[in-house]
């Protein structure tokens, strides 16, 4: 019988982050900071994490863990981030969506305070691979060297599907939303391992305390319901595209070789497409990691880190 979230010990993290809070266009930020930023250097720049929907920067500290064991990667700053409306980030006063641009624009205003004048890694997982190929497309100068987790963008629409994505906004912003709660910790680590069967017991028991807090007898995800939400504009590919054709740093691309993503478009779009439209990005490799999904990053963070080790140290 398969150990369960609760009968295993708790992840210890073999090298915990601090907390840091800064202000980051009207918004008190959350980031999670491991080393010393003014150890940065050209030949290892500060590596900056961005996380995916739903998730926290605490995702990523099984990686960073691993991360630290390679050669070159003992003290090297590294910085994650819980986006605006996640994890400890604050939530925008009276908001009904979440938009791509405002991610582009966090992340810009974030680099003016964390990196000024030295281009960073840049790393980023589903939602936030997404993001930072948008941002390497028009901000290459401050990006060394680019790394997208299972990033792959959404299927094209046209444009007659505008009036229909608008109609559904405006019906569901009158309606109120909410996350699903839970009556302990180990209800929300057994959920964490639902979604994700390859996530290890003592991993999903020690994400579970950071993806939720403890509200009034009940567990409640550290996310604004609004993203639940979806935004009316349309995901228009000729635009991705053209974001694409202007990244200038060299990008690395991640993918589990078990990942379920394109199963959830019912045929609208698939991995043969996004292989075409990053076939336009100028310098661009892609990896695979076997015995991983979509949460690469915790299915296997150890051959995850070999493979950052081996783009990012060169």
């Amino acid at each position: 019988m398969s150990q369960t979230a609760s009968t295993v010990p708790m992840y210890a993290p073999v090298f915990p982050a601090r907390s840091e809070h800064h202000s980051v266009r009207g918004l008190r930020y959350h980031f999670l900071v491991w080393g010393d930023l003014a150890k940065a250097t050209d030949a290892q720049p500060l590596l900056l994490m961005v996380h995916g929907w739903m998730d926290t920067a605490a995702s990523f500290q099984f990686m960073v863990d691993a991360l630290r064991a390679q050669p070159g990667w003992a003290e090297r700053p590294i910085v994650a981030l819980d986006w605006r409306g996640f994890g400890q980030t604050e939530t925008p006063p009276a908001t009904d969506s979440y938009f791509f641009a405002d991610y582009l624009g966090d992340l810009d205003a974030i680099l003016d305070q964390l990196s000024p004048g030295r281009p960073v890694d840049l790393l980023g997982h589903s939602m936030g691979g997404n993001v930072v190929m948008l941002y390497a497309g028009v901000r290459s100068e401050r990006i060394r060297k680019l790394v997208n987790l299972e990033g792959f963008g959404m299927p094209a629409t046209q444009p007659g599907d505008a009036p229909q994505r608008y109609i559904k906004w405006l019906d569901e912003i009158q309606q109120p939303v909410r996350l699903k709660d839970y009556d302990s910790l180990d209800a929300v680590a057994k959920r964490l391992q639902t979604t994700n069967p390859l996530l290890r017991a003592e991993f999903a028991q020690w994400l579970a305390q950071h993806w939720a807090r403890e509200e009034n007898g009940r567990w409640v995800i550290n996310a604004d319901p609004a993203h639940k939400r979806p935004q009316p504009f349309l995901y228009r590919v000729e635009e991705v595209n053209a974001f694409l054709s202007r990244i200038a740093c060299p990008v690395l691309f991640v993918e589990g070789a078990q990942t379920l993503y394109f199963m959830f478009f019912d045929g609208k779009f698939s991995r043969e497409e996004f292989l075409q439209r990053v076939a336009l990005v100028p310098d661009f490799r892609l990896e695979t990691i076997d015995q991983a999904a979509h949460m690469l990053h915790h299915d296997q963070p150890e051959a995850l880190a070999a493979h950052l080790a081996g783009f990012l140290t060169t």
